[in-house]
């Protein structure tokens, strides 16, 4: 049976006046009411920090500096500027979540939480943050910040894993959230949770609710979060070919599922020796790049490369992609080692 567990009626008042005087105020989404840019930099932040993303935000802005302009735009150009960014389904579901923004709703974002999530790829953490942040709604917001920030202060003792003792902490988060200064707390536990409380190493002596935090006052705060299942990580190793043919490069367009979902790769092989059949059907002698080692959430990626020059011209010995100048690349959505090794 879980624990009674008191909440410290004094955490948001202490955390709304730490905000306000240490915590972060001049990041380009701040000082924002646009449902458009908060949205845009909400799922930008998930799983990547705020210094990569800060050249993409813009970048996107630049570009498509409303969310019509974003609804307008095709996949290819919405993933070309995604791409580095990487869990390219978030690309993907930017790209429908404006599209139904401007089809549904008239190319205005819905003004509460519960409207938000209804939208394809927002999650009720991204519209809770999104109705704090535009339309002063009271919603607690849970991301994995959050949820470490919690399961510290309360020394929550459920299994995150579990999705029962997820809920519990949703209804103790939305219990903690107060009725004024909603905006400034929320944005407290995101600054507490992405610098202060740090998932290894937290920095306790400089936690402004560190004599409310219950997982500090038993001796271990990085005991929580709990959560048992661990993702088993794999091996995965493939062979790219890079073909080359008066200057263009030949490019494939990857699944529209899967890892790289959608985007333009070198032809990618399960062994060497499929691809040095595919090379000399079109008599390319191959020189060996440097192997590329892709760490991803979920595995190990290895992978070869091997480089030549295409002398036949029979067409139809080629492996079907397309051919693109050098010099156009940057205009295709690829992988960010296979930008790397290019540049």
């Amino acid at each position: 049976m879980s624990k009674a567990i008191n909440l410290p009626q004094q955490f948001a008042p202490t955390l709304v006046a730490w905000q306000r005087s240490h915590g972060r105020h001049e990041l380009p989404w701040q000082n924002t009411r646009d449902p458009y840019r908060v949205w845009l930099s909400e799922i930008m932040l998930q799983q990547t920090q705020v210094a990569t993303v800060l050249g993409y935000y813009q970048r996107f802005l630049e570009r498509f500096p409303e969310v019509a302009d974003l609804a307008a735009a095709s996949l290819d150009e919405v993933l070309a500027l995604w791409a580095g960014l990487g869990y390219y389904s978030r690309a993907r579901n930017l790209h429908a979540c404006a599209q139904a923004v401007v089809q549904l709703h008239g190319g205005q974002f819905p003004g509460n939480a519960a409207a938000l999530q209804t939208l394809p790829g927002i999650g009720r953490s991204t519209a809770a943050a999104v109705a704090v942040f535009c339309f002063g709604e009271r919603v607690a917001i849970l991301d994995g910040n959050v949820k470490r920030v919690l399961g510290r202060l309360l020394a929550f003792e459920g299994d995150l894993a579990s999705s029962a003792e997820e809920k519990r902490l949703w209804v103790l988060a939305t219990e903690l959230a107060p009725a004024e200064g909603i905006v400034a707390y929320t944005q407290g536990l995101m600054d507490l949770g992405s610098s202060i409380c740090s998932t290894r190493s937290p920095q306790c002596l400089l936690c402004p609710v560190a004599d409310l935090c219950a997982g500090r006052l038993e001796g271990d705060p990085t005991s929580y979060p709990i959560k048992t299942r661990k993702l088993k990580r794999g091996r995965r190793e493939n062979w790219w070919l890079w073909l080359e043919r008066e200057g263009q490069v030949l490019l494939q367009q990857r699944p529209a599922t899967g890892v790289w979902a959608g985007l333009w790769s070198l032809p990618l092989y399960d062994d060497e020796a499929a691809l040095q059949a595919a090379a000399d059907a079109v008599g390319a002698k191959l020189e060996v790049m440097p192997r590329i080692n892709h760490v991803l959430t979920h595995f190990d990626w290895i992978l070869h490369t091997r480089r030549g020059d295409v002398l036949t011209t029979a067409n139809d010995a080629e492996p079907g992609g397309v051919w693109v100048a050098r010099e156009r690349l940057a205009e295709y959505a690829l992988p960010a080692p296979l930008k790397k090794m290019i540049a």
